[in-house]
């Protein structure tokens, strides 16, 4: 299928619900042609809001708007998002239970030579400790288009975990159909479960092929709620489960699930792929996958020599 950037996908997504629901409005902080958020102000300007370089302010702003009735969709890169905002998310927008949907790109080492200070890789631990957050990191163009549409009708905060780098479509655009909280079994299979995130499932999928045995692949798309029912049914039908994420291996997929299966008797192993807890650095997308251990070929190899 055709490669396309989840970001580009919000950017579509966005245009077609302020153009449906009257409720929507979206700020974003000097990004908006990064973040794809400026589709929106070309059908309807009016809604549209440039807040600067002030990515506090405009979390405070979108709280405002949602405390009036708004649905307020509010955008940057992940690590401003996360980060520098981090107080206003958390205190003005989560603690009152508000309806901000923050939808970040650019996050994980794919954004690639902008280097460790744009590179997000504890957003999704941030994001998810914080009560009342809702946290989504779909794996494709369809997927994101579904999701930024679906959390306009979760009541309460959404992070929505996107990236710069354009990927391969897994799902039909036509017949796909995002269902809140469930992961998704991309290829069942036996002995190894591989469990991915965002762009990491087209990885898993690859690495699938290269191995001699039919692995079960999972497409874990809403990190919290996180399909609780799901792992602990994997745990107990494989010898293994394999976590695979773009972000640091602390608080991020692989935390989530091993904190489903921490009170659990009836379980596998869990072993954690993902940048292991260091700072990124500048590079193309392909050689920063290789060089953390994150692409296909890698993947495969883990497996491979975890069968062993």
């Amino acid at each position: 299928m055709a490669k396309q950037a989840t970001r580009a996908a919000y950017g579509e997504a966005i245009a077609e619900l302020v153009q449906k629901n009257k409720n929507v409005v979206v700020l974003d902080a000097d990004l908006a042609g990064s973040t794809k958020s400026g589709e929106a102000k070309k059908v309807c300007p009016e809604r549209h809001f440039d807040m600067g370089i002030a990515e506090g302010n405009m979390m405070a702003v979108a709280a405002g708007l949602a405390a009036s009735g708004k649905i307020a969709y509010a955008s940057t890169f992940a690590v401003f998002a996360t980060g520098r905002a981090y107080d206003q998310v958390r205190n003005s927008i989560c603690y009152p239970n508000l309806n901000v949907k923050i939808c970040a790109t650019h996050a994980g080492i794919t954004v690639g030579e902008d280097g460790a200070s744009h590179q997000a890789l504890e957003d999704i631990a941030l994001m998810r400790a914080i009560p009342n957050m809702h946290v989504f990191q779909p794996c494709d163009g369809p997927e994101a288009k579904a999701i930024v549409k679906a959390v306009a009708d979760i009541d309460g905060p959404c992070y929505v975990r996107l990236g710069r780098l354009a990927v391969e479509s897994v799902n039909d655009p036509e017949t796909y159909t995002y269902e809140y909280g469930k992961g998704v079994v991309m290829q069942k299979g036996e002995k190894v479960a591989i469990v991915a995130t965002g762009m990491m499932v087209q990885e898993a999928l690859e690495a699938a092929k290269a191995l001699d045995f039919d692995p079960t692949v999972v497409n874990i798309n809403t990190i919290k709620p996180i399909d609780a029912d799901l792992i602990k049914e994997l745990a107990k039908t494989h010898d293994a489960i394999v976590t695979v994420e773009e972000h640091n291996v602390i608080g991020g997929l692989g935390g989530a699930v091993a904190e489903v299966l921490a009170s659990e008797t009836d379980r596998c192993p869990q072993y954690m792929m993902g940048v292991q807890d260091t700072f990124g650095q500048s590079g193309t997308p392909a050689e920063l996958l290789d060089h953390y251990g994150l692409n296909a070929k890698h993947i495969a190899q883990f497996v491979k020599d975890l069968c062993k």
